[in-house]
């Protein structure tokens, strides 16, 4: 028996999620303590039902016809509300967080690699369960299974990515509070006082504060949607015309620069004031619902029959960001609150996926007050600037003597 859900029931199903989480994080005080956030909690829930219901006989589909749109629509409020001023003045701190973060596909693609050859399988799977699908995600791991499929003649590439970038969304979601706590417990009195003391600050970036009561009107609400359907628009006619040449990027990357490109010319227009407000009650909108849609969509099953190997590289993936995020994105980004949630977010989109790692940072700073950098940091890395560096960090491991055809 099969129960197909069309676009409303599934949006329906979506805002339950939502709902679901905030009331379980409510009731049970380990997910407040090590701020796992609501989507994934509630998306969880939704997968393990459809799990069951699918042991019973009872198969559930559901329409995510907007799961895209409403990613999309996230990554355009970014950028609609970065102050290219505020990123430049990141300058030496995003350089080195970037550093950091490329340092860590090496990583990545070392432990996948090792792993494959220790267990005896294709090291192209070590790939596979390395940087492309962990911090590359679904777009990427798609676009290298192909690659793999054709050029490498490995069977079953398809399936080992959309498993691997599965697991690593799930992941990424759970680990970045945990994380997060061990590491303000550590934090030295004094800066935890200085952090204490910013609670009350009004953030910068509004994003920092999901749940802030934000008084907008509908006139307010009508011209943000004119500028991210607009700023939208120039980001879809972008990626079309570089489609097939090097300047070939994921849509998501378009639609962000196109919405920092539009931003900051309104934003310098002496007639109109680009204040925050509307951009973030749709973009936290947007987020939340497309990480409901999902993890409530995902296939438990299909990483229950995972293979032994591609299920110990994962494992061995997560302990390592988990390491990496604390013995290094903490240290390197300065040893305070800010690299608190720098390493929150990285555990995001190191495992996951970049709307994972703003969640991950918006349960945190919702708690613990604003982390500005943070905010403007792991947007550009996480969605622009790491495929890039993934890129060019496989390129150089396919050109190993390993992977000659």
């Amino acid at each position: 028996m099969t129960l197909q859900l069309d676009i409303f029931p599934s949006l329906f199903v979506a805002t339950a999620v939502l709902l679901l989480g905030r009331g379980l994080i409510a009731c049970i005080a380990p997910l407040r303590t090590y701020n796992i956030p609501e989507p994934v909690v509630g998306g969880l829930v939704a997968a393990f039902a459809v799990t069951v219901l699918r042991a019973m006989g009872i198969e559930v589909s559901f329409n995510t016809a907007l799961q895209t749109p409403l990613m999309l629509m996230f990554f355009c409020t970014v950028g609609l509300a970065a102050n290219i001023k505020m990123v430049l003045s990141g300058g030496r701190m995003l350089l080195r967080f970037l550093l950091i973060v490329a340092a860590f596909l090496v990583v990545q693609n070392v432990l996948g690699i090792g792993v494959a050859l220790a267990l005896d399988v294709n090291p192209l799977l070590g790939l596979l369960g390395g940087s492309i699908t962990m911090s590359g995600g679904h777009g990427t791991g798609t676009a290298w299974a192909d690659v793999f499929a054709r050029q490498y003649q490995l069977s079953g590439a398809l399936e080992v990515a959309m498993a691997c970038a599965t697991f690593g969304l799930v992941l990424g979601g759970l680990i970045g509070g945990p994380v997060a706590h061990y590491l303000i417990d550590r934090l030295p009195a004094a800066k935890r006082d200085a952090t204490a003391g910013e609670q009350g600050a009004e953030p910068d970036n509004a994003f920092e504060k999901p749940e802030k009561l934000l008084l907008i009107t509908t006139k307010l609400l009508v011209e943000k949607l004119f500028l991210l359907a607009g700023a939208m628009s120039i980001g879809f006619v972008l990626e079309k015309l570089t489609s097939g040449t090097a300047w070939s990027l994921p849509t998501f990357v378009w639609v962000m620069f196109s919405g920092v490109l539009v931003g900051n010319v309104v934003a310098h227009t002496p007639f109109y004031d680009m204040e925050e407000r509307a951009l973030s009650v749709i973009g936290n909108t947007c987020l939340s619902l497309f990480l409901a849609m999902a993890l409530m969509s995902l296939k438990l099953w299909q990483l229950i029959d995972l293979a032994l190997p591609i299920l110990a590289m994962l494992i061995v993936q997560t302990i390592a960001m988990a390491l990496w995020a604390v013995f290094v994105t903490y240290r390197f980004m300065g040893r305070n609150y800010e690299a608190v949630v720098l390493a929150a977010g990285h555990c995001g989109f190191g495992l996951g996926a970049t709307p994972t790692a703003i969640a991950n940072m918006q349960t945190v700073t919702n708690r613990f007050g604003p982390a500005h950098l943070a905010f403007i940091l792991v947007p550009v890395v996480g969605a622009f600037f790491i495929d890039l560096a993934n890129s060019v960090v496989l390129k150089g491991f396919l050109s190993l003597p390993l992977f000659a055809h």
